[in-house]
């Protein structure tokens, strides 16, 4: 063998340990490369209890950490404490259907993801007839992920459907022909003569001469002088006066027939009294 045939085996030798060293650099790069890649993103296994029945949920985290994971059965939700380690995070979540879906009318519907309140971007990565995996994308500072669907633990939530008011056709009326009513003929009304009722008049008190009506009583008229009497307006002589003269004589007459007999009694009286003074003389 001769010198050049022996300097090219041996430039394919060497060209054989360059390749290996190549290949032994690109070995440890993709071994320092899995190190840190599981430094960062690692599977888990979390369960979470549900009116005391326990699910496990898969999980792979990406620059975050998660510290705990609840269910909320008046919301069917699930809520997750984490805590994004770097400016972003990646939360990977695979969802079983038998614990938890999100589901309407029988087919799949999203499900409604808040992070901190807000809605991130996510997406759904895996779909099949045993889970539904989602890939969420987490801001830096996220403290709360809250995933709500419509399915926990088997038992869905009704959802009311929005009702449809049917258009009410407007009814249309027959008028109905009132009957017609005749309206009676007024009469022509005939007065009747209204009888009067004789006025009668009570008949006045009448008083006699010298007396007047007062107040309904007659009274002794004052305005004439002894004798006479008011008549039309002037006093005149009362004529019952003349009437009365007879009267006076028989006064007259009593009186005389006093005074006779007041004599006769003082002369009895005398005479006795003269009879006394005669019977006491003699004695």
């Amino acid at each position: 063998m001769n010198n050049f045939a022996v300097k090219e085996l041996y430039s394919k030798k060497h060209a054989k340990f360059s390749n290996a060293d190549s290949l032994l650099k690109i070995s440890l790069g993709l071994i320092l490369f899995t190190i840190i890649s599981t430094a960062l993103v690692y599977a888990e296994t979390m369960s979470v209890d549900v009116e005391g029945t326990s699910f496990d949920i898969q999980y792979d985290a990406t620059g975050m950490t998660i510290s705990g994971i609840e269910a909320d059965t008046d919301f069917i939700s699930l809520i997750l404490t984490v805590d994004v380690i770097g400016s972003s995070g990646i939360l990977d979540i695979t969802l079983d259907r038998s614990f938890f879906d999100s589901t309407y009318q029988g087919l799949d519907d999203d499900f409604i993801i808040l992070v901190d309140g807000d809605e991130p971007v996510f997406s759904e990565t895996n779909t099949s007839s045993q889970s539904r995996t989602l890939s969420i994308e987490l801001p830096a500072g996220t403290e709360e992920i809250e995933i709500i669907g419509s399915v926990f633990g088997g038992v869905s939530v009704p959802v009311e459907e929005p009702t449809v008011e049917t258009p009410v056709e407007p009814t249309v009326e027959t008028p109905v022909e009132e009957p017609t009513v005749e309206t009676p003929v007024e009469e022509p009304t005939v007065e009747t003569p209204v009888e009067e009722t004789p006025v009668v008049d009570t008949p006045k008190t009448q008083c006699g001469p010298g007396t007047i009506l007062k107040n309904g009583v007659c009274v002794l008229d004052e305005r004439c002088g002894p004798g006479t009497i008011l008549k039309n307006g002037a006093c005149v002589i009362d004529p019952t006066v003349k009437s009365s003269s007879p009267s006076v004589k028989g006064m007259g007459k009593d009186l005389m027939m006093g005074f006779a007999i007041a004599f006769a009694a003082a002369g009895i009286v005398g005479v006795i009294l003269g009879i006394v003074a005669k019977a006491s003389k003699s004695n």
